[in-house]
């Protein structure tokens, strides 16, 4: 049964600029910068010094508590470990790989099969291939699962992908569905879930067709075909979508006994479990009416998105920005030189944002983002109570429990900077939190 969550929007989708039957390899860089910041916690310290050869598939950073290791996505020498831009607008510590075309590849260890694998073994194998929520939220996948062990009946995977423009996920299920499938199989008796549901939007139906006549051959797996509606891939939303339970302001998923995974995290799950392969490439949507060539790519991990930009058909003469992301939670970037990471899902090129905010927005007071908002906030008066420094207030209107999505900026036709706000509100309520 398919339930409905409260507010939403119905943006312009313009996925099929870049939807394609197969992704297309992109042109392996000369030189990739891996980040050793890719997930939620702490940063990798690197593992690898300047001169060092390296293969593809090697360990090069890695660290303790929330942390997962990081691997070289070509073979070649180390040229340099130093900060270098990263898509959060600052620079990080990152190890540089000059290619040496070889490709050399580590050799994969020889594992049982994960059906005479032990959860911990599981889990273990997750980490040291360096998983994360890679539909972007980049929380460390071993840490999520095992905090769901025992503790959740539905395993849920997200396909839905509700961003405009973002087609990597529709290209992987088109492309290589049992790998989805496979990975939630071997994560459904770990966490101890009854149920694992897959989630797609109607408006992927080649994706639709491809899964479908799978299920016999993975039994106890279900499709669930949603309505196509904005922010339905946010896991909050999505767990009531599929199961009509809500998760309360500031808990999680577990709460309400579910557990939600992007599916190309599951397509990483079974490949470092069955394969032994750790994250070192994924598929990258390039799209956007700025771009000449919008399409899917398979990306080397540390690839710049200037070598993307170019292979796709570079950029148009009257582009105005390019976000790392979709358009309603993505972010603009100030330098093309910086590199895809695991949970990069989309370079979004755009010409002018007719949606953006204006030079002297005006609140009209006319409650249509209260009427969108999914988490039933308000954001009128958090952006009202965070211009005027009133913590208690924006703690009180629930202020954290926003997900950012866009969907309240999307409507507003004072065009206030209505996400930049709030997100400064939440910022303002963690440092009082640290005093």
């Amino acid at each position: 049964m398919k339930h409905k969550f409260f507010g939403g929007i119905h943006p312009v989708y313009r996925k099929e600029l870049s939807a394609k039957v197969t992704p297309s390899v992109a042109v392996i860089p000369k030189q990739v910068v891996i980040p050793m910041s890719q997930h939620i916690g702490m940063p990798c310290t690197p593992l690898v010094q300047v001169g060092d050869k390296v293969l593809r598939g090697q360990k090069i950073g890695d660290g303790e508590g929330l942390c997962v290791p990081v691997h070289a996505s070509v073979s070649g020498t180390v040229v340099a470990v130093e900060p270098r831009p990263h898509a959060s607008g600052k620079k990080v510590m990152s190890v540089v790989i000059d290619n040496d075309f070889q490709d050399t590849t580590i050799p994969a260890p020889t594992a049982a099969s994960p059906e005479q694998m032990d959860p911990d073994t599981i889990l273990g194998l997750i980490r040291e291939a360096g998983i994360v929520g890679m539909g972007g939220a980049a929380f460390p996948g071993n840490v999520k699962a095992l905090s769901a062990m025992g503790k959740v009946d539905t395993l849920i995977a997200n396909a839905c992908e509700c961003e405009p423009y973002i087609t990597s996920d529709d290209t992987l299920l088109r492309t290589n569905p049992e790998q989805v499938l496979r990975g939630m199989q071997i994560l459904q008796p770990v966490v101890g879930a009854k149920r694992a549901v897959l989630a797609v939007e109607d408006n992927k139906p080649e994706a639709i067709a491809k899964v479908r006549p799978m299920l016999d051959s993975f039994p106890g797996i279900e499709l669930a075909v949603l309505p196509t509606r904005y922010p339905q891939g946010a896991e909050k939303q999505l767990i009531q979508a599929v199961t009509g339970r809500e998760v309360p302001p500031g808990q999680l998923p577990v709460s309400v006994n579910c557990a939600v995974f992007n599916v190309s995290t599951f397509a990483a799950i079974y490949r470092a479990v069955e394969l032994g392969v750790p994250v070192t490439s994924r598929i990258v949507t390039v799209s956007g009416e700025a771009i000449r060539e919008p399409q899917n790519f398979i990306v080397r991990i540390g690839t710049p998105f200037r070598d993307l930009i170019e292979v796709a058909g570079g950029l148009n003469d009257a582009t105005e920005r390019v976000i790392c992301g979709g358009p309603m939670m993505g972010l603009s970037q100030g330098d093309l030189s910086i590199p895809v990471m695991k949970s990069t899902n989309c370079v979004l090129c755009l010409l002018k944002d007719r949606n953006a905010a204006a030079e002297n927005p005006v609140c009209l007071r006319c409650g249509k983002c209260v009427g969108v908002c999914p988490m039933r906030l308000q954001p009128l008066y958090l952006y009202r109570y965070q211009r005027a420094g009133n913590l208690n207030e924006l703690e009180r209107l629930h202020v954290t429990d926003c997900i950012e999505c866009g969907s309240c900026a999307f409507t507003c036709p004072g065009k206030l900077p209505l996400v930049e706000t709030i997100r400064a509100g939440k910022q303002m309520l963690k440092e009082a939190a640290k005093k």
